[in-house]
């Protein structure tokens, strides 16, 4: 099997939810392989090398955030979790361990395929070492090169997945201009705010740990109580 051959590899362990998620994502045009074991799905993962995860949390052999973390060592691409609970800490924990999304079950078909290809066209990159000057944005000591995806700190490239390059990517290219929840949420998901989800915040986290930035007192990426987030354009 070729590397990128499949879509999707969907870990999960309930056989009649796996057959029918699988089901309809193939026949709306995805290719999906199934692993039902947690112990095994790294190794399945490796063998498939798919475009996207779709993971469920609660596994037998390994639990979720445990695969999510252990892929996080070598792949970049979108991971997104499925999980019963629906609780705003699972989110955080999920998008903690390095998910793109988060998905409470049970979920819409549809949403779940919207979600998907959200994510699967924001992965669409080219592969890493096309790097030009074309596309590239730099602040300070911060280089966002967009036809890459790679983002350097002070020469040092930081790793992100592919929804925390996206938000880096609308916030630098709105450097000084607060953007709220709302329009964070509808620019890197695709799809307009329910109100509810917090993903975004717990994204701004993970950018904030990796940039450098006091999370305590944050400088570069700063929160404007009651109105959102603005990217300080002269604090890199």
């Amino acid at each position: 099997m070729s590397a990128q051959s499949i879509d999707v590899l969907l870990v999960e362990d309930d056989a009649r939810l796996a057959e029918l998620t699988s089901r309809y994502l193939e026949q709306n045009g995805l290719s999906v392989e199934v692993e039902s074991n947690g112990a095994a799905a790294v190794a399945r993962f490796h063998e498939v090398r798919p475009r996207l995860v779709l993971l469920d949390l609660m596994l037998p052999g390994k639990d979720g955030l445990t695969i999510c973390r252990e892929l996080r060592q070598t792949f970049n691409g979108p991971i997104l979790m499925l999980t019963a609970k629906d609780a705003d800490i699972d989110q955080v924990i999920g998008l903690e361990a390095g998910a793109d999304d988060y998905v409470a079950k049970p979920v819409e078909p549809m949403v779940l395929l919207a979600r998907i290809r959200a994510l699967l066209r924001r992965a669409n990159q080219p592969a890493q070492g096309s790097e030009s000057a074309n596309g590239e944005i730099v602040l300070g000591g911060l280089r966002v090169n967009e036809a890459s995806h790679r983002v350097w700190l002070d020469g040092e490239e930081i790793s992100l997945t592919t929804q925390e390059f996206e938000l880096l990517r609308v916030l630098v290219r709105s450097a000084g201009t607060i953007l709220s929840r709302e329009e964070l949420y509808k620019r890197v998901r695709g799809i307009e705010y329910d109100g509810l989800d917090r993903s975004i915040d717990g994204r701004i986290s993970k950018l904030r740990k990796k940039l450098g930035d006091d999370a305590a007192a944050p400088k570069r990426i700063r929160t404007i109580w009651g109105k959102g987030y603005v990217l300080v354009p002269d604090a890199w």
